[in-house]
């Protein structure tokens, strides 16, 4: 493999791991979100 072709390689795959590590922590380190329990909101409506 010449010297260049390594290089691209690397250069792409640093790239797209940095990216993921990037989006993989933002996802573990957001809070969730507090949802409303969707049968506790329904009780007070006639069925």
């Amino acid at each position: 493999m010449s010297p260049t072709a390594l290089t691209m390689m690397l250069t792409a795959w640093i790239t797209v791991t940095a990216f993921t590590l990037y989006f993989f922590w933002k996802v573990v380190k957001t809070p969730p979100r507090a949802e409303p329990d969707s049968y506790a909101a329904n009780d007070d409506e006639p069925r």
